[in-house]
């Protein structure tokens, strides 16, 4: 006899509550590391050790953004170990240009995320299965376009960075093939970000792991086997992206969980996209117009020649992988306080992003010194045999890498007040500080010390402190359950009935 919708639901409460009994009991037994090799399709974070649910979910992502990191890292390597100095600048440089577009996507994602993460913690399966088919069809949209628009304004964008013209035509290639296959890092990144919202964080990090060796192996042949150079970079990174996006879909459309894919499903729910919307456009408009305005610190950095653009980019290249345990604790505290207002539990939401925070500065002081000992030898694996670039290089991480202390604060505490689908307050702290200041600050310096590139790169931490101090006093004083997306005893809200009413809703 079949079941009605009453008794399934009880029956999956059930399964649900066991399966948290049973990691509970894990995390009694074992070490936080263990449960880290533990296959599981989703986590509650409502309830038990919040240590263990942060670190458990953080670690996968940590090791999952060093893999993707790789993508560009391991390109720059190649092009410079194999091709150039010119090829190391050109695909070094043009970061800023792939991070505004990517960091619009990436921002309005996270607004995907929160929604999810938060009716994921109110235990509302009909809003969850709305929000990822809305989030996926609105990736497949906005891939499509990005494409085109990437493409578009190669040129422009280049010029803007005042790009030397011996540097222009290989980071013209490199980019035009990186937009035509934009749509598969778009995919990867969203398709993950569900994933990451019911707290499974070890599935997307299998699948970084396959497409980062994949682009290793891809960069070697297409430049050492096929000699093609810069482009032959670019197709390893599109191919690449694009195998990590089947694998991530293919996921969701097998899941048994709660954000199971379905065909006839794939449509845009407009009250939906509206609560996706107003939580991530204001990340999204962050991001990307933080990232255009990286554009114009390159710019400041170009004046002074390649050798000094091959350190900057030795520098960045190093600075990404700095940053990730801080960014992993971020998404972690995101997903966390989402999950937690879900159900109205403020001061645990309130924890988890301070233990978030502790645990972030702890493990950036522990990366921050090696590279500051190393400095020189990390610069000149990315591009040897360069003394000019090397010094340049070094000098840039030994200044700037003590600084990073500080964007533990501003990372974190920012994603606590995305989780709780307070996106505006991170947006303005981060324009201010990131943008305006910053772009003031490097104009007059560039005047003030015209000779000097020093003054300049300490723009960014500059940035970071301003960022930081704001950011705490908008989080310490915000009322986190203001800004829910979920309301109290919400079901199915009257303005998503009738959407959600038919069977594209429905499990």
């Amino acid at each position: 006899m079949p079941l009605d919708n009453p008794q399934k639901k009880a029956i999956m409460e059930w399964k649900r509550e066991r399966k948290v009994e049973k990691v509970q009991e894990q995390a009694k037994t074992h070490a936080p590391w263990y449960r880290f090799f533990v296959p599981r399709k989703d986590v509650d974070m409502t309830r038990g050790n919040i240590v263990v649910h942060l670190i458990t979910f953080a670690i996968p992502l940590l090791i999952g953004n060093i893999f993707q990191q790789l993508y560009n890292t391991v390109d720059t390597w190649v092009v410079g170990n194999y091709v150039g100095s010119e090829a190391f600048a050109a695909v070094g440089t043009v970061g800023p240009i792939i991070n505004t577009l990517i960091g619009f996507f990436l921002g309005l994602s996270s607004g995907a995320g929160v929604v999810i993460s938060q009716y994921y913690g109110a235990k509302n399966e009909e809003q969850v299965q709305c929000a990822v088919h809305t989030a996926i069809v609105m990736t497949a949209i906005l891939g499509v376009l990005f494409t085109g628009v990437g493409i578009l304004f190669v040129p422009i964008m280049l010029g803007l960075m005042k790009m030397p013209e011996n540097v222009f035509p290989e980071a013209s290639a490199y980019l035009t093939i990186y937009f035509a296959g934009v749509i598969g890092l778009m995919l990867y990144n969203m398709g993950a970000g569900i994933l990451r919202a019911i707290g499974d964080s070890q599935r997307p990090f299998y699948y970084l792991v396959v497409s980062a060796l994949l682009n290793i192996f891809l960069d070697l042949l297409f430049v050492l086997r096929f000699d093609m150079g810069v482009s032959g970079v670019a197709y390893a990174t599109i191919i690449s992206q694009g195998v990590s996006a089947f694998l991530v879909i293919m996921h969701l459309f097998r899941s048994k969980a709660s954000v199971r894919l379905h065909w006839n499903r794939m449509r845009l729910h407009w009250a939906m996209l509206k609560k996706i919307c107003r939580v991530g456009l204001p990340a999204a408009l962050q991001m990307a117009i933080t990232a255009f305005s990286n554009i114009f610190v390159q710019g400041y950095i170009n004046v002074f020649g390649d050798d000094c653009m091959g350190g900057w980019t030795a520098y960045l290249k190093t600075d990404q992988f700095i940053f990730m345990p801080m960014q992993s604790l971020a998404l972690a505290s995101t997903t966390f306080v989402g999950q937690n207002l879900g159900v109205n539990q403020v001061k645990r939401a309130r924890r988890g992003a301070d233990i978030a925070l502790g645990i972030a500065a702890a493990f950036t002081m522990i990366v921050v010194i090696p590279v500051v000992i190393f400095a020189p030898a990390l610069v000149n694996f990315l591009n040897p045999g360069a003394p000019a670039v090397i010094a340049y290089g070094a000098k840039f991480l030994r200044y700037l890498s003590p600084f990073y202390v500080l964007c533990c604060v501003n990372q974190v505490y920012a994603g606590a007040l995305r989780g709780a689908g307070n996106s505006r307050a991170p947006m303005i702290a981060m324009l201010l500080s990131f943008v305006a200041f910053r772009q003031g600050y490097l104009y007059c310096v560039s005047r003030w010390f015209p000779g000097s590139v020093m003054p300049l790169a300490m723009g960014y931490p500059a940035g970071w402190f301003l960022c930081s101090l704001i950011i705490f006093f908008c989080y310490r004083f915000a009322d986190l359950s203001g800004s829910r997306v979920v309301d109290d005893g919400e079901s199915v809200t009257a303005g998503d009935a009738e959407e959600c009413a038919d069977e594209s809703c429905e499990e």
